[in-house]
């Protein structure tokens, strides 16, 4: 086997709100580059209201502006389709946008047999809209989520008060997620928060490699320009917490595709509360899977080594 016999063997959408965290550029680089997956199309999807990483009214604008700049770097022609500007209002009405239509037709496609995964890096609006404005895809997808708190007996981070980032950016739409029967694969934040790097691999192992490194690095290297400006004093790593998509769809093992380097726990799938906290299990609920270790060493290495041949510096 070789890399060049690779063909796609599974379908991912890519969820991601690309005008925040530049985490999310580089997993949608590392999926780019990944031959076992085809991408139908991107979406570029909202932040919080005022988020500090694009206080606009645009964020969805934004973000396909951001991904589009992005994928035509890398000479990409995947389409990129704007979600809402919005989240829900309430977890049974749906925000109609062109993202959720497009999950809805890739999902009820049948002239493919490739699973279909929604690999989501932020807010869960629009596969919680999709589901609401057709349930019949509820059966045709797994969602793959950056996503949530810790669940009880696993630690909080020092200083977190509130719920978690991405489960805010959109509470109602995390609440019909939940509760529907939706295949879900969640890396919450105890996990998602272990995918750390060093800046000086970002120096050594990404910024070299072609224009793409220099994007990458200089996207890490602007946030902590701004953040300095406020007087945060940075420390020598930075999380690239959206690149566990990458590990949970593009590199499976080869028999019996999974993810079997990293590890997980089933549990029953909790309720959402209004404050964005885990709430009783209903009764019935499905289960879905919980990560609670990232393969670091496979996920990064394999995005270092990508990225080197993309940009001609490794045969």
């Amino acid at each position: 086997m070789t890399l060049a016999t690779v063909r796609p063997r599974i379908r991912v959408i890519v969820d991601n709100d690309f005008s925040g965290d530049p985490d999310d550029l580089y997993q949608l680089a590392h999926h780019v580059l990944s031959p076992s997956v085809e991408i139908p199309f991107v979406i570029g999807s909202h932040l919080r209201p005022g988020d500090h990483f694009d206080p606009s009214e645009q964020q969805a604008e934004n973000a396909v502006r951001v991904a589009r700049g992005l994928l035509d770097l890398m000479g990409s022609s995947v389409p990129v389709v704007q979600g809402s500007n919005v989240g829900l209002t309430d977890a049974a009405t749906p925000v109609d946008s062109p993202a959720a239509r497009a999950i809805i037709a890739e999902a009820l496609r049948d002239d493919t047999e490739l699973p279909l995964f929604v690999a989501v890096g932020g807010g869960l609006t629009e596969i919680a809209s999709a589901l609401l404005l057709e349930p019949a895809i509820a059966e045709r997808l797994t969602v793959v989520w950056i996503g949530g708190p810790e669940y009880p007996g696993r630690p909080k981070p020092p200083g977190i008060d509130g719920s978690e980032y991405n489960l805010r950016i959109d509470i109602p739409a995390a609440q019909a997620v939940f509760a529907s029967t939706m295949a879900l694969h969640q890396f919450p934040r105890d996990a998602y928060r272990q995918a750390l790097v060093s800046l000086v691999e970002l120096d050594v192992r990404v910024r070299p490699h072609g224009e793409l490194g220099h994007r990458l690095a200089t996207a890490i290297d602007a946030l902590g320009e701004t953040l300095a400006t406020h007087g945060f004093l940075g420390g020598e790593t930075y999380c690239l917490g959206d690149s566990p998509l990458v590990l949970a769809t593009a590199l499976t093992t080869t028999f019996e595709p999974d993810a079997a380097s990293s590890a997980w726990e089933v549990r029953a799938a909790p309720s959402i509360t209004d404050e964005g906290e885990y709430g009783p299990v209903p009764e019935g609920a499905r289960d879905i899977r919980v990560y609670t270790r990232v393969d670091t060493r496979l996920m990064f290495e394999d995005f270092f080594l990508k990225l080197e041949r993309w940009a001609g510096a490794r045969p």
